[in-house]
C-alpha cells in the first residue's frame, strides 16, 4: 500500500491518522463517550474511516470547507473524496432560518458540543434526507487550539 503524502492529508489537521485522533479526543472530551473503538490492529483513521455512523468534519475557513467524510458520509452526500474536501460545508444543507442557526451555533459554542440536532440534508444529485439526534462537537487540539468542527449521527431517512 504506497498512499501518497497527498492521499493522506486532511487539510488544516496534518494526515488522516492525527485527523482521527483530533476527531475521537475532541469527541471524548466534550461529549465523554467514545466515538469509535477501532479493532486489534486497526488504526485510528481506519476505525473512523470505516464505522457504521456518518463522521465529518470543517475547518476554520470564513466558510468553512469539508476536510473529513468517512465512507458513510461520501455515501450518503453521494461524493467523492476529493469533491467532498472541497466543498463548503453550507452547501450540504438546505438554508436554515437565521434565527433558528444562531441559536444553533450558541449552543454549540456555549458547550463545545450538541448532540440533538435534527435537520434535512441535500446530496450533490439532489435527494433531500432528514439526519436526526446529530452530535456537533468543536475539534480542539491537545493546545486548546480551535480547528473546526465535527458531526456524527447513525439515524437519518429520505424525506
Amino acid at each position: 500500500m504506497h498512499e501518497s503524502k497527498q492521499a493522506e492529508a486532511v487539510r488544516g489537521s496534518g494526515t488522516k491518522e492525527e485527523h482521527a485522533k483530533l476527531l475521537l479526543g475532541s469527541y471524548a472530551c466534550f461529549t465523554g463517550k467514545t466515538l469509535v473503538e477501532p479493532r486489534p490492529g486497526q488504526s485510528l483513521a481506519e476505525a473512523v474511516h470505516e464505522a457504521r455512523i456518518v463522521v465529518l468534519s470543517h475547518g476554520t475557513e470564513a466558510d468553512p470547507i469539508l476536510n473529513y467524510g468517512n465512507r458513510m458520509a461520501m455515501r450518503l452526500w453521494e461524493m467523492d473524496e476529493a469533491t467532498f474536501t472541497t466543498t463548503p460545508s453550507r452547501l450540504t444543507a438546505e438554508p436554515m432560518e437565521r434565527e433558528a442557526r444562531a441559536r444553533f451555533m450558541a449552543r454549540v459554542s456555549a458547550r463545545g458540543y450538541v448532540d440533538d440536532y435534527t435537520g434535512i440534508r441535500v446530496s450533490t444529485t439532489g435527494r433531500r434526507f432528514a439526519i436526526v439526534d446529530a452530535t456537533v462537537w468543536n475539534l480542539v487540539d491537545e493546545y486548546g487550539t480551535y480547528k473546526g468542527q465535527a458531526a456524527t449521527f447513525a439515524e437519518y431517512r429520505y424525506v
